[in-house]
C-alpha cells in the first residue's frame, strides 16, 4: 500500500512509566475502551500522524494547502508547524519527550538523477532535519571515502537522548534496483544504507552479517525506522524495489542493531511477497518498532505465503502474533513500553486489487489477544480505524483512519472511562458495512491514481 500503511522532564516521563507498568495488571483484567479524536483530512502524500511519546507528544504532518504540507508536532489539540528548508514540502516522522522533532525536508534544488526519495512527488532533493527550540537544522549527509556525499537522506526516529536514526543515500548506483519507472512509483536509482545521526555526525550501520540460521547474507540497502533510548534501532535490510509506502526497501532481513553491529531477527517461514493480483506490490521482512526494553515489533513472511505481524525478544527470539480471528495476514508496526502490540490486520478480500473488504486496525495488548480496535470504541465517531502507528505507556493511540467519503483521516484514540456500553463485534460490523464503498476509494487513493495526481504537479 502506498501510503502506509511534543517539552516534559525525563524523570517525568520515567515516572509515568513506572506508574503504568506497575498497574498494567489490574488494567487489562477488562478490555480498554477507546475515545477517539479526529485528527484531521490528509491530503496528497501526508503521511499522517506517525509516532507518540509517553508524555502524549506526536510527530506528524499539517497540510498547508491541496500541494504542500509541513512537518508538525501534536500535544493535547495544539499543533506547532516547524517549517522547511526551502521546498514545498516537509514531514515529522519522530518525536522524544524533551520536544525535538526528526524527518525530511524538500529543498528548492531538483534531484538530480529525478529520485523521488522524500515520497511527496516532487523531485526535489529530500534533507533529513532535526527540528528543536523553534530551529530547524539539516543532519549531515552520508559521505563515501572520497568524500562526496549522497544527495538524499531522511530522519525516522529520534530517542531521549537525541540520537536521530534513519536512511541515507550513498553514490553507487543500485544494481538491484527495477527500471526507472516513475508510473510504478519507482524512482530510487542509488544504494541508501541505515544510519544513525549523533553529536553532529552521521555513522552508517551494517547490511551484512550472518542471519537467524547462521547463514552469511551481503544486502546492498537499509533503512532504520525506530530507536530506543538505550540506541538500539530497528529495520531492515534488503535489496531495491519500487516505493512501498515506508521506503524503496524489499526487506529481507528484520534487523536490529545494537552498538553498530547487526541482528537477523529470523522470520516466520518467508519472505513478505503478496501476489502480484493483490496489487500491494512489495512488503517484505520488516522491524517497525523497539520498546524501552529491546523488544520488537515487524512483519514476516510466513511458511504458508501470507505475512504476520512478530513480537521478537532476546528471550522468546521472533514469535508469530498472528491476526484478529477470521483474518488471512497482519502488519505489526507499533509496540509500546507495556509491550503492546498494534499494526493493522487483513480480512480475506481485503489484499484485492479489487477489494471486497478492508483492513482493520488492531491493538494486542502484551501477551493478550489480538482485536480490532473498532469494536473497542466508544462513543459517535464517523472514522474507521484502520492501522495503529505508534502506542505510548499510557495506552494512547495513533494512526489512520477514513470516513464514509473516502477521506483519509489522522487519528488519536485514548483510553476512556466513559460511560455507555462498548461497541460489540456485530455493533462494528455493521458500522463497518457503510465504508464498502469507502475502502475501494482509500485504495484507488493509495494506488497509482495518487501517483499519477502527484507527478502531474
Amino acid at each position: 500500500m502506498k501510503s502506509f500503511l511534543f517539552r516534559c522532564q525525563f524523570a517525568g516521563a520515567l515516572a509515568v512509566c513506572t506508574f503504568w507498568a506497575q498497574n498494567v495488571s489490574a488494567q487489562k483484567a477488562q478490555a480498554v475502551q477507546y475515545t477517539v479524536t479526529d485528527l484531521g483530512v490528509l491530503y496528497g502524500a501526508n503521511p499522517g500522524p506517525l509516532n507518540i511519546k509517553n508524555d502524549g507528544l506526536f510527530a506528524e504532518t499539517a497540510t498547508v494547502s491541496n500541494t504542500s504540507m509541513q512537518a508538525a508536532i501534536g500535544f493535547l489539540g495544539l499543533q506547532i508547524e516547524l517549517g522547511g528548508m526551502g521546498g514545498p514540502n516537509s514531514a515529522a516522522f519522530g518525536v522524544n519527550e524533551w520536544g525535538q522533532a526528526v524527518g525530511v525536508a524538500e529543498t528548492p534544488d531538483l534531484d538530480a538523477n529525478l529520485e523521488d526519495f522524500c515520497a511527496f512527488g516532487t523531485r526535489h532533493i529530500c534533507q533529513p532535519f532535526i527540528w528543536q527550540n523553534g530551529v530547524m537544522s539539516a543532519l549531515p549527509m552520508l559521505k563515501e571515502q572520497t568524500g562526496v556525499a549522497g544527495r538524499n537522506a531522511a530522519a525516522k526516529g529520534i530517542n531521549i537522548r537525541g540520537q536521530v536514526a534513519g536512511v541515507a543515500e550513498n553514490t553507487t548506483p543500485d544494481s538491484t534496483c527495477p527500471p526507472y519507472d516513475p508510473a510504478s512509483s519507482q524512482y530510487q536509482k542509488d544504494q541508501f544504507k541505515p544510519v544513525i545521526w549523533a553529536q553532529g555526525n552521521v555513522q552508517e550501520l551494517p547490511t551484512s552479517g550472518g542471519d537467524a540460521k547462521g547463514n552469511a547474507f551481503d544486502d546492498p540497502d537499509g533503512v532504520v525506522f525506530s530507536i530506543n533510548d538505550s540506541g538500539e534501532a530497528v529495520g531492515a535490510t534488503g535489496t531495491c524495489t519500487g516505493f512501498t509506502g515506508f521506503s524503496y526497501l524489499n526487506g529481507l532481513h528484520a534487523t536490529l542493531w545494537q552498538n553498530g553491529s547487526v541482528i537477523d531477527l529470523g522470520n516466520l517461514g518467508g519472505i513478505a511477497a503478496p501476489p502480484p493480483a493483490t496489487g500491494l506490490g512489495s512488503i517484505g521482512n520488516f522491524a517497525y518498532g523497539v520498546n524501552r526494553w529491546g523488544h520488537v515489533a515487524g512483519t514476516s513472511g510466513t511458511s504458508d505465503g501470507s505475512f504476520h505481524a512478530f513480537f521478537w525478544s532476546p528471550e522468546t527470539l521472533i514469535q508469530d502474533v498472528g491476526t484478529v480471528q477470521g483474518d488471512t495476514a497482519s502488519i505489526g508496526l507499533a509496540i509500546s513500553d507495556l509491550g503492546d502490540i498494534g499494526g493493522v490486520s487483513f480480512p480475506a478480500g481485503s489484499l484485492l486489487a479489487n477489494a471486497t473488504v478492508f483492513p482493520r486496525a488492531f491493538i494486542r495488548p502484551d501477551g493478550g489477544t489480538m482485536t480490532d480496535l473498532n469494536t473497542l470504541v466508544t462513543g459517535n465517531t464517523e472514522l474507521y480505524l484502520f492501522t495503529v502507528c505508534s502506542i505510548n505507556s499510557r495506552e494512547e493511540i495513533i494512526g489512520l483512519a477514513f470516513d464514509p467519503q473516502g477521506n483519509l483521516h489522522g487519528y488519536l484514540a485514548t483510553p476512556s472511562n466513559a460511560a455507555g456500553d462498548p461497541w460489540d463485534e456485530s455493533a462494528a460490523a455493521t458500522r463497518a458495512a457503510r465504508f464498502e464503498h469507502a475502502w475501494e476509494l482509500v485504495r484507488e487513493r493509495m494506488g497509482r491514481g495518487l501517483t499519477q495526481q502527484l507527478n502531474s504537479r
